[in-house]
Parts: structure tokens; C-alpha cells; sequence
């Protein structure tokens, strides 16, 4: 193994868990620094400094300050909760300092200035990244992610002497797509208002900023990465992202093994292991106590935790509802999302009291119990850039349902008679996006729970896989190597 010295690596994200997070995003940007720090590589994460983020932090250090445009910007040093990792934050209160959502106003609209809250934030980035910000540190590498941070590779591109980029691609359906008149009022270069550069149907398209110029692209499962070159999947961006195939590739997000661990999980009725499966029944009989379940072991509990959004199939599972209840099983549900499916929900519960427990809202120490209590896990996505719902419930000894596609094709092995033979198995696909085809779906899955040594070996397999973030960072550490 060659001796590598360690990599000078800037992480820009618009969020990061444990500080701000509204999606997966923050899962990463929160987990892979830590692993790369583990690796003994040199990181340093760089977030604007949301008021809510300020919060949660005591004493930054301010450790530089400069102005991008008519901003003035300091620098605040922390570290990110639970690691070693120093975080930067890019404090400009006028365009940060705002309360809840990093990116939606308390009308649940987008703030209108985005675009320039976020080429601000790229513009302090790119201060770092060439060593001008006045922190004596410049980077190797600067990998950024999803729309909100497209601008540094494109505003890095125009430097003659700079870092290697990466740009990780989270969720392709979201753009960051804005009118010509912010294109100008950003005083971007005028050469980028072309379909070869920032411009995309005549709109300006922050994400286009980080596919054309970055040095290296990346999403979050292969399967992904082959998808979005298609028009299915590819938002109007395949044609793109095939014209850069040679430098796109799909690195699995990894999950935290600490906080999603069933042997140690304190929010959890029972504690249990692969050994000691036996005692996972407590936590499905808490659950049903928790939700107004009727308090049975004879029927097949499926657990949801997601967004209610038509991305995440729950139209479909609504379609196969009333079929699926006259099944001996129940539903313990937790998420919210559109209206109308909240409401279908809801509606459905006060139809069948005891049948669906229902919590509207998102609730962390209910997703852990869900995890342990359910039987079976439900995930029947549209598309799924990775998932991480999936790789939880197989750790947890809850084999997901999921539909095929995007990472939940590349981490659940179905449960076909052959795979089950060679011990491999994981978990169900669901070959369709129609309510028939995830009854029967769930039917076989009902078959294999009326078999109690054969559900056994599935739990077993589920709960071997690695999904550690550690294979994950070696995969990212090998490409910044690439082209550092």
C-alpha cells in the first residue's frame, strides 16, 4: 500500500447534521468529513452561518473577515459536534441570520434571494479555496454538493492556479434554476449564458455550474449514476451528464453505526443483536402500545418513515391500502409532506382505529422505534438517489419492500428463491409503481414471515451488510487521489 501524504480536503455543503439538516444531504456532509478525518486526511467544512446553526454552538472564533461583492463576511472557527472536524462558517447576517428553514421562508416559499445568498456563499468559498480569505490553509481538493454550492466549481474554473474540484450530485430534480434577470443582477460572466455553460432552457441553473465545470462528478449510488443519464430520471440534464460519463461515478452514501445501532440504541424499548433477535418483539410490542395498535404478535407490522411526496410511493401505498388491510397486518407511519396525502392518511386511520398508527411531523426517537418495532420496512420510491431508511432497517433486523431503483436497487438483495438458497437475501423489490404490485409484494412477504427460520435468515443477512461510511470514504479518497 503506497504512503500517501494526507490530503488538504474543503467540504463545501449548504448543510450539515449535526448542525442544520433538512435532508440526506446533511447525512453526508456530517458523516463523510468525519470518516475522511479518520482516514488521517486534513478536512476542513465550510456551512454559512444560519441563525439557528449559531445556536447550537458555543464561542466561535472569528479567524478572518472580508468582503464578496458589497458583503461583508466573517470567518468563525468551531467544530463539527462528535468529531475533530474544524468547520468554517460564512457569517453574513443580512442574507443567513434568518429563522427556520435554511432555504424556505416562514411562508414554506423559497426566499427570493437565494441566488444571491448562495453565490455569496460560493464567493467565500472560493476566497478559501485560493488561499485569499486570510486563513493560511489552502485545499487539494474542494468537493461541493447539489445546487446550492454549483457556482465554486464554475467561479474556481476561472482561476489559473487552483484546487481540483468534485461535485456530488444529491438529488438531480432540484436545480436551483433562476431567470436571466439574476444571471444578470449576479454580474456573472457573460460567456456562461449559453446551454455549454450556466444557461438551461433560458433559465440560469446553479447546478449546471458544478456538471460543466467541476473536474469530477459524483452522486450517491451507482445505480443513480447510470439513471440520470437517462430521460427518465435526467430532469433535462441526461444529455449533460452523458457528455461527462467519463468523469461521473456513484459512490454509496455510507450510514452513522453508532446512532443507528440496535445493540446500543437508547431510544429503543429492548436492545438486541444478531445473537439475540428473540428480543427485537419487545420493540414491536411498544410500538403498537406507542401508536393505538392493537397489541398482536400474529400480524405483519410495516413500518414507513419518509416524506409524503408522490417521489416516495405514497400514492402507491394508498392505491393498495384497503386491499392491504383485509391482510392480517398493520401500519405505523411517520412523516408529513403534501396535504393531500396527509389527509388520505388520516382519513384512513379513523377508518381503521388499532389497524394505522399515524404521526404526523418528524420525530427522531419514533424513526429508531419504528426501525426496531416494524416487521417489514416500506420504502416504494419512484427514484431514490441512495436512501438511507433502507440501510437502517436492514441493520435493525427489518427487511425493506422497496421499489428497484437508485441506491435501493444497490443495497437490498431480493428475496427470490434463489438468493434466499444462497443466503444472500435482504429484502423485497417491487417490480411496479401501482398499487397491485405492492400488495403482492407485500403477499410474499407474508408467506416468508409464516416461515420463521427462513424470515430468521433474512433479518441474519440484512444485519450482516457493512454500510459503514468507511468503504464509502476509501471510494472518495481513491478519486481525490486521481486528480489531486
Amino acid at each position: 500500500m503506497p504512503n500517501h501524504p494526507p490530503l488538504r480536503i474543503l467540504f463545501a455543503a449548504s448543510e450539515a447534521h449535526p448542525l442544520i439538516k433538512t435532508g440526506g444531504l446533511a447525512d453526508v456532509a456530517g458523516s463523510l468529513p468525519r470518516a475522511l478525518t479518520g482516514l488521517k486526511q486534513q478536512v476542513r467544512l465550510v456551512l454559512p452561518a444560519y441563525g439557528s446553526l449559531l445556536a447550537r454552538i458555543d464561542k466561535p472564533r472569528e479567524v478572518a473577515a472580508f468582503t464578496v461583492g458589497d458583503h461583508a463576511v466573517r470567518i468563525l472557527a468551531t467544530v463539527l459536534p462528535g468529531s475533530r472536524v474544524t468547520t468554517w462558517l460564512v457569517d453574513c447576517p443580512a442574507l443567513f441570520d434568518r429563522p427556520g428553514n435554511p432555504y424556505l421562508g416562514p411562508d414554506g416559499q423559497p426566499w427570493p434571494d437565494n441566488a444571491l445568498r448562495f453565490f455569496r456563499f460560493a464567493e467565500a468559498v472560493v476566497r478559501i479555496a485560493s488561499d485569499t480569505a486570510g486563513l493560511n490553509w489552502q485545499p487539494d481538493i474542494v468537493h461541493s454538493h447539489d445546487w446550492q454550492t454549483g457556482l465554486v466549481s464554475a467561479l474556481l474554473s476561472r482561476l489559473p492556479a487552483r484546487p481540483a474540484t468534485v461535485f456530488t450530485i444529491h438529488n438531480l430534480a432540484y436545480q436551483g434554476l433562476f431567470p436571466w434577470q439574476t444571471f444578470e443582477a449576479l454580474g456573472l460572466p457573460g460567456e456562461w449564458w449559453s446551454h455549454h455553460a450556466l444557461e438551461f432552457h433560458g433559465q440560469l441553473s446553479f447546478i449546471k455550474g458544478g456538471l460543466v465545470f467541476a473536474d469530477r462528478l459524483t452522486t450517491v449510488s451507482p445505480t443513480y449514476a447510470r439513471e440520470i443519464q437517462t430521460s427518465e430520471y435526467g430532469y433535462g440534464l441526461d444529455g449533460l451528464l452523458r457528455h461527462r460519463a467519463a468523469v461521473l461515478s456513484g459512490i454509496l452514501n455510507g450510514i452513522d453505526v453508532q446512532e443507528w445501532n440496535p445493540g446500543t440504541d437508547p431510544r429503543l424499548a429492548q436492545n438486541y443483536n444478531r445473537r439475540t433477535l428473540g428480543k427485537k418483539a419487545a420493540n414491536k410490542a411498544a410500538l403498537q402500545e406507542q401508536l393505538g395498535l392493537e397489541r398482536r404478535d400474529d400480524v405483519l407490522l410495516l413500518g414507513m418513515v419518509s416524506r409524503l411526496v408522490e417521489q416516495k410511493g405514497v400514492d402507491i401505498l394508498l392505491e393498495a391500502l384497503d386491499a392491504l388491510l383485509l391482510r392480517p397486518v398493520q401500519l405505523a407511519i411517520l412523516g408529513s409532506g403534501e396535504a393531500r396525502f396527509e389527509q388520505a392518511l388520516q382519513a384512513a386511520r379513523a377508518r381503521q382505529p388499532g389497524r394505522i398508527g399515524l404521526h404526523i411531523g418528524y420525530d427522531e426517537t419514533l424513526a429508531h422505534r419504528i426501525e426496531a418495532g416494524a416487521d417489514l420496512f416500506l420504502m416504494p420510491s419512484r427514484f431514490e438517489p441512495c436512501g438511507l431508511n433502507q440501510m437502517y432497517s436492514m441493520r435493525y433486523g427489518t427487511p425493506p419492500l422497496v421499489r428497484p431503483v437508485g441506491g435501493l436497487a444497490d443495497t437490498v438483495i431480493d428475496a427470490t428463491d434463489e438468493n434466499l438458497a444462497a443466503g444472500t437475501a435482504t429484502g423485497f423489490h417491487c417490480p411496479g409503481e401501482r398499487g397491485p404490485d405492492l400488495l403482492a409484494t407485500v403477499e410474499r412477504a407474508l408467506s416468508l414471515w409464516h416461515q420463521p427460520p427462513a424470515w430468521r435468515r433474512l433479518q441474519e443477512a440484512g444485519m450482516a451488510r457493512d454500510f459503514s461510511w468507511r468503504h464509502s470514504a476509501g471510494e472518495y479518497l481513491a478519486l481525490y487521489r486521481q486528480i489531486a
